[in-house]
């Protein structure tokens, strides 16, 4: 993933760009959220997003950059002071994701909500979005092939899903290569626990290092 660029151990964001649409009190509120890497990706979106619902009453912004949320904004775009995009904020900080860009647009249905019901309203948006379109988990990991007989192969993948661990692709050749996927701090370990239970029959192939990512639960 381009956005994190020191390596972080883990990261959480968003599975991938979408948007969820709720209607409270008879107003619509669209949440579109985008992955970004800059703070200028994340205002072209805002403003793309506003071009596109050009006649909405508001379109309202959140948005955090960097691995420790280095550059925080957000926008009520009209709503009063604190009622939307504080509260869009938020939501994106409690589920600590990164590289995130929220706009929530409104299109008022003719009851007012109040300060309460419009921070109530913003935050669910941002919320359910994040139900609908998913967040990941992303963990540093580092490739690892193993090279073992064939009789061997059955314990190994026996192995491998009691712990849980991610198969990228398993070769056939000479030898089978089961290539996986280890959480790079876990390798060492990784590794003497397969040569313990293949009795040291068995080597290895360090790959690339890179995330692999999962999907998690939002925070409520």
């Amino acid at each position: 993933m381009k956005v994190v660029r020191q390596m972080l151990e883990r990261y959480y964001t968003i599975k991938e760009n979408g948007q969820s649409e709720l209607e409270i009190k008879k107003s619509r509120f669209i949440c579109s959220l985008k992955r970004v890497e800059t703070e200028e990706e994340a205002k072209q979106f805002i403003q793309e997003t506003k071009k596109e619902h050009w006649k909405a009453n508001h379109n309202c912004s959140a948005f955090v950059i960097g691995e420790k949320n280095e550059i925080q904004r957000s926008s009520d775009d009209g709503e009063p002071s604190g009622t939307a995009g504080v509260p869009m904020l938020e939501v994106i900080k409690k589920n600590e994701l990164i590289n995130v860009a929220a706009v929530v647009t409104r299109y008022f249905g003719g009851i007012k909500l109040g300060a309460g019901g419009l921070i109530r309203a913003y935050a669910h948006s941002v919320s359910h979005a994040l139900q609908e379109i998913g967040i990941v988990e992303g963990t540093l990991q580092q490739e690892l092939s193993i090279h073992l007989a064939y009789p061997q192969l059955g314990k190994i993948e026996n192995f491998l899903e009691l712990q849980q661990v991610n198969v990228k692709e398993i070769l056939y050749t000479d030898k089978v290569i089961v290539v996986c996927m280890v959480n790079e701090k876990e390798i060492t370990a990784f590794q003497e626990s397969i040569i313990e239970l293949l009795s040291g029959q068995v080597n290895f192939t360090e790959g690339a290092v890179s995330y692999y990512e999962q999907l998690v639960q939002p925070k409520d």
